[in-house]
């Protein structure tokens, strides 16, 4: 009787975006390593300014804190910075700014660099996700580090942290507040924020990009891209929100802000929107004055 033939095992081909929806990223672990202070970049009379450094999933990530001189539990503020041509990239970016307002108002502040940005290590990044990666790992080392009696972080409140995101970094904010909605996360800022739909989001990058990105996220299929995009998600969200847009926006249609702002409001989710005139995405002026005022008064109240 000739001998059976062994067929090998058939191989399966890995779903590449079974990692990426908000499900998986909820439940998956973050945090893991410590925030290290690498230099004193400026010491001020309210605050001094370090560079430092972070692990995120096997990536060292960069950035800058803003750390007041005098007191301790100080409310933690995250800001998330937006799209900027990393070859142009400088880690004391335009949002320093905002960073140094907040210092100035008596908040922790760290300023991430996000992966792919210098010195930050490249990584993987689909619909931005590494980046929203970036900062929940950075919320769970918050979390720890600040436990420890003679650590960096111990100052920081690991109880109180706000989330403050721009353009690109307020759609980083918005998964962030998705998938953690653990009550110490008291409050996020969107300015000028991306979208919460993948598809809008990436129609639009395609067409910033000239055709060069986009097609990965855009291949999925309508039900992988709706169970990737934060915006079915938000009867989840517990974080109060601030939505700050320009009506003069050339670069960030307010028309998704609009629309994020109605669909909070029909959820009944704490939620406060503003509408800016003759200013462009990044504000300036007066408009940026009062944007200041406006996210330290949300911040304080909550």
């Amino acid at each position: 009787m000739p001998p059976t033939a062994t067929l090998p095992p058939p191989t399966t081909t890995p779903d590449p975006y079974a990692d990426l929806t908000i499900d998986a990223l909820t439940a998956r672990s973050y945090g893991g390593g410590e925030l290290d202070i690498i230099d004193t970049l400026e010491e001020g009379e309210l605050f001094t300014r370090y560079l430092i450094t972070y692990p995120s999933d096997g990536l060292m990530i960069y950035g800058f804190m803003n750390v007041p001189n005098e007191g301790n539990d100080f409310p933690v503020a995250l800001v998330l910075h937006g799209y900027i041509d990393p070859a142009e990239y400088d880690t004391l970016a335009y949002t320093q700014r905002y960073a140094d307002a907040l210092a100035e108002a008596g908040y922790f502040v760290i300023h991430p660099n996000f992966r792919n940005y210098p010195p930050s290590d490249e990584g993987p990044n689909p619909y931005r996700i590494g980046y929203a990666v970036d900062v929940l790992n950075l919320i769970a080392i918050i979390r720890e580090q600040s436990q420890d009696p003679f650590g960096y972080l111990r100052r920081a409140d690991e109880d109180r942290i706000h989330l403050w995101g721009h353009s690109m970094g307020g759609g980083v904010a918005l998964r962030v507040i998705t998938v953690n909605n653990d009550p110490y996360l008291r409050a996020a800022v969107l300015y000028g924020s991306m979208s919460g739909d993948e598809r809008k989001n990436f129609e639009q990058i395609r067409i910033w990009s000239g055709g060069e990105n986009g097609p990965f996220e855009l291949a999925a299929g309508n039900q992988t891209l709706d169970a990737i995009s934060p915006i079915n998600f938000l009867d989840r969200i517990n974080t109060p929100i601030s939505i700050h847009h320009s009506e003069a926006d050339g670069t960030v249609p307010i028309a998704w802000s609009n629309d994020l702002c109605e669909r909070l409001r029909a959820l009944n989710k704490p939620v406060e929107c503003f509408t800016y005139y003759y200013t462009p995405h990044t504000f300036r002026g007066q408009a940026d004055e009062l944007f200041i005022e406006r996210v330290t008064r949300f911040f304080n109240n909550n």
